[in-house]
């Protein structure tokens, strides 16, 4: 299931909600109980790692290019 954010044109709260696609999109904000819920468009993040190179380890943690190094050469 994928994460949506929304924020309330009236008071300006914003939330992030895990949400199945076909679900309604929220109507109601949580904070102010206003009626101005905007879903917000964000990028994805797509994490993929080359054919033969660093990914995610057995010990499951991250290789050094994802975590503000550079790649280890191979």
């Amino acid at each position: 299931m994928p994460f949506y954010e929304y924020r309330c044109q009236s008071c300006g709260h914003q939330v992030e909600v895990l949400q199945k696609m076909d679900d309604q999109p929220l109507d109601r904000c949580p904070h102010c109980d206003g009626l101005e819920m905007k879903k917000l468009i964000s990028a994805s993040a797509k994490v993929s790692s080359p054919a033969g190179g660093c990914g995610v380890g057995q010990s499951g943690e991250m290789p050094p290019c994802m975590t503000g190094g550079g790649c280890p050469s191979n």
